[in-house]
């Protein structure tokens, strides 16, 4: 080709393979084929997605070019958080993870074909990755550093094959954009964390699962449910910071250090224990761990009887106030640790009802309900099984999973119930205020949800219920800090913590923030009906209307039998012009 017939252009080019292919296709060709054709329609409906153009696949290998560096990252980072989600059902030795390399350059453009040294230096960044990871050139990084809420490690200056100056590579560390910390404190500018967070200023903590050391498996729940319990009462105490729960299942099943379970969750102390389950009896072996030091302080086993297990968890939590020495209020001495019900199988029922609700799946939603009528059958008296129960139903009415319309009352009823019957409950005020919320009693819903947090100052679904709350009665920039003061409490927060991030960003006229958050929602769970709803109506209030269609056609995917009328009973915005305009979108995206 004549030079002056060489046409160049500036590009961000994504290069991608599947570490291990060539074991995968000899161990199972067939299945290894089936599952790059599936894996391979995400990875093309994201690269087309993010405004990328397909150049080339050839084998296991993708070639991608984008006119931003922005775009390149974000899609990588979706396509990996999609394909872990899809990765997670395999076996180890079928998942199927690619590696991806990103660099900005010069290339040649011939037709459809890239070439040049840009191409290049993708492809060996590419190498360097690992399964599921991402590796970026410092081109890419300075164009991207301020841009994207993410975290990265600089992996020095590499001499790669073929290119002549060692280049700057930086590994992309997933959605952590690093904060800054004044005083020894996070300060959140962004709705996702920092690979390695700043201490509070005051005693930490996490609790970590305990151990199900049952010879039964489905035990599972109730060494669950013990973390749970241990969390919830640790909660309630205002001298102490308490990692979720949530946060604290991500090490469920792995070996991991103290020392970095501390730098990841911004804790300095760890409790860790096992518990074994047999017939009416339980032992529990407990520690704790200042993970900053890896000094055990203290470490106790305890061999009870199963009508015990309130006074047994009510000595685990006297003994870390005693060791951390923290102040306790009157109020918070009297009610730290309490018995919940009498009977012990209602007990059981409930902790399997909320293992259930908690999965947050359609199908789990009948099995909730069942195991909550079946505690409540037990002991009539017994608050948390009501709360669970009002929070099935309306979850089942918010959803459109059932056309009765009772559904909402119902949920009233049960979710009053258990605040009557137990006033000192936090989870029983935050389904009460959302409940309240639904049927559009703002101020009441306020209350309900500040109340919750008065009783546990550390609860992050305390937080994040106030600050739903507050986005719909019309105060987004509050509701935006109480969230984010949710995510610090529960850093592997899940996609409805993004997904009313995004809606208050969105009130407050920070469309690309909202936008954003709806989309890391959307890698956390492809199938969240909310966020698909409010990127549907976002698009289409600023122009986007290919995009808004493609999600108002997902949304009718997720819930055939969606509605405009229906969906605006369920948007229980204070001012009826907002919800006016984000129907008036939705309508624009093809929603009827």
């Amino acid at each position: 080709m004549p030079l002056e017939n060489v046409e160049r252009k500036l590009a961000a080019i994504l290069h991608a393979d599947i570490k291990g292919y060539s074991r995968l296709m000899g161990a199972d060709e067939v299945g290894t084929l089936q599952r790059l054709t599936a894996y391979r329609e995400v990875t093309d409906a994201l690269i087309q997605h993010h405004r990328g153009r397909i150049v080339s696949t050839a084998g296991d290998s993708i070639l991608a070019e984008f006119a931003s560096a922005v775009d390149a990252v974000q899609c990588a980072v979706d396509i990996q958080q999609i394909l872990k989600t899809k990765n997670a059902d395999l076996p180890s030795e079928r998942r199927m993870e690619f590696r991806i390399g990103i660099n900005v350059g010069d290339v040649i453009v011939e037709g459809r074909q890239i070439y040049g040294d840009g191409v290049n230096i993708a492809a060996r960044l590419e190498a360097l990755a690992e399964g599921g990871g991402i590796c970026i050139s410092g081109t890419v990084y300075d164009q991207t550093e301020n841009k994207l809420a993410l975290g990265y490690e600089y992996l020095g200056e590499q001499t790669v094959k073929n290119i002549t100056k060692p280049m700057r590579v930086y590994r992309v560390r997933g959605e952590a954009k690093a904060t800054a910390t004044t005083h020894g404190r996070a300060e959140m500018n962004s709705p996702l964390q920092s690979a390695t967070l700043a201490l509070p200023d005051k005693p930490s903590i996490i609790v970590l699962p305990f151990i199900n050391m049952s010879n039964d498996p489905e035990q599972e729940y109730f060494s669950d449910g013990m973390t749970e319990d241990l969390t919830t009462d640790l909660s309630k105490i205002s001298s102490l910071f308490v990692i979720s729960r949530n946060s604290a299942l991500t090490y469920k099943g792995k070996a991991a250090k103290a020392q970095d379970i501390s730098r990841e969750m911004g804790v300095q102390y760890v409790l860790e224990g096992s518990i074994r389950k047999a017939g009416d009896r339980v032992r529990i072996t407990a520690q704790l761990i200042d993970a900053t030091t890896d000094h055990h302080l203290w470490s106790e086993r305890y061999d009870r009887s199963l009508k015990d297990i309130f006074a047994l968890q009510d000595e685990i939590v006297q003994k870390i106030v005693t060791t951390l020495k923290l102040q306790l209020t009157v109020w918070e001495q009297g009610i730290l640790v309490r018995k919940t019900t009498e009977n012990l199988e209602a007990y059981d029922f409930c902790l399997r009802g909320w293992e259930s609700l908690l999965r947050l799946t359609k199908e789990t939603y009948p099995q909730a309900q069942q195991l909550f009528e079946r505690a409540i059958e037990l002991d009539p008296q017994y608050a948390l099984a009501h709360a669970g129960l009002g929070i099935v139903h309306y979850l089942e009415w918010m959803w459109q999973w059932t056309l009765d319309p009772a559904a909402l009352d119902r949920a009233f009823e049960f979710t009053q119930r258990a605040v009557t019957l137990d006033d000192s409950l936090p989870r029983a005020h935050i389904a009460l205020a959302t409940v309240l919320l639904l049927k559009k009693r703002h101020e009441q819903a306020l209350t309900e949800a500040e109340r919750a947090i008065a009783l546990a100052p550390n609860s992050a679904e305390g937080h994040a219920a106030l600050g739903f709350v507050l986005a719909y009665a019309g105060r987004p920039q509050e509701a935006i800090e109480v969230l984010e003061k949710a995510i610090r409490l529960n850093p592997h927060y899940p996609a409805l913590y993004l997904s009313y991030l995004g809606h208050a960003y969105r009130l407050a006229g920070r469309d690309e923030e909202a936008i954003m958050a709806w989309r890391s929602a959307l890698n956390r769970n492809p199938s969240f009906p909310p966020a698909h709803v409010f990127l549907a109506a976002t698009y289409s209030e600023l122009g986007r209307d290919e995009e808004a269609r493609a999600e108002a056609a997902t949304v009718l995917r997720l819930i055939p039998s969606f509605s405009l009328e229906m969906w605006g009973q369920r948007l229980p915005y204070k001012d009826p012009a907002v919800l006016e305009r984000v129907l008036a979108a939705l309508r624009k995206a093809g929603l009827k």
